[in-house]
C-alpha cells in the first residue's frame, strides 16, 4: 500500500513546509531552522519518504538518533523511530496503518530486537496508535530546553507478529 524511498530534496522541502494546527504545531519546522534541510537529507539520519499508490508523498519516517528527545533515557538498545503524516491526512483514524507500514519497513532494513518511539505527552492520538501496535509505556520526562513533557514507548519484539490491518480499525 505504501512505498518507502530514501528522502530526496524535493520531498524534504515539502515536509519542511507542512503546517499542523495547534497543539500539533509543535511538529512544524520553523523557518529559522536553516539546517533542517541538511539534517533531513543527511544519510546518517535515515529519513525516508512514504508515498501512496498514487505516488503522492503522504508521510515520512526516520530511524535512529533523530527519534530521540533531549532529556530522555535512551541507554537501552532499541531502534528509535520518528514519523510524521501530512497534516491534511491526520486525525482520520489511519495512523496505525502508517505506523504498521513503518515497522515492517524498519524490520526489513534493520531487523531490530526492540523499537522505541518518543511522543509529546499531549499527543494522545499518536500514543494510542503506537499502543495499538503493542508498544508499552517506559518513562516520561521533560525536555531539557523548555520543560515540555514527553513519553517513551517501547516494543521489545519490535516487528514480530504485527497485527493485521483488519484488526486495527
Amino acid at each position: 500500500m505504501f512505498t518507502f524511498y530514501l528522502i530526496n530534496e524535493s520531498n524534504a522541502r515539502a515536509i519542511l513546509s507542512w503546517r499542523y494546527e495547534p497543539p500539533y504545531d509543535l511538529y512544524n519546522y520553523s523557518e529559522q531552522e536553516a539546517n533542517s534541510l541538511q539534517h533531513i537529507l543527511h544519510s546518517q539520519n535515515n529519513f525516508y519518504s512514504i508515498v501512496d499508490k498514487n505516488s503522492e508523498l503522504v508521510a515520512y519516517c526516520s530511524f535512529g538518533q533523530d527519534g530521540q528527545v533531549t532529556g530522555g533515557d535512551y541507554r537501552d538498545q532499541a531502534l528509535d523511530i520518528g514519523m510524521g503524516i501530512r497534516p491534511d491526512l491526520t486525525g482520520r483514524g489511519k495512523g496505525a496503518e502508517y505506523a504498521n507500514a513503518v515497522l515492517k519497513f524498519a524490520d526489513s532494513l534493520f531487523n531490530p530486537k526492540a523499537c522505541r518511539v518518543t511522543i509529546a505527552a499531549f499527543n494522545k492520538r499518536a500514543i494510542r496508535v503506537w499502543q495499538k501496535l503493542g508498544f508499552e509505556y517506559q518513562q516520561s520526562f521533560e525536555r531539557e530546553n523548555d520543560g515540555m513533557q514527553f513519553i517513551i514507548l517501547l516494543r521489545a519484539d519490535c516487528c514480530k507478529t504485527l497485527p493485521n490491518f483488519d484488526n486495527l480499525a
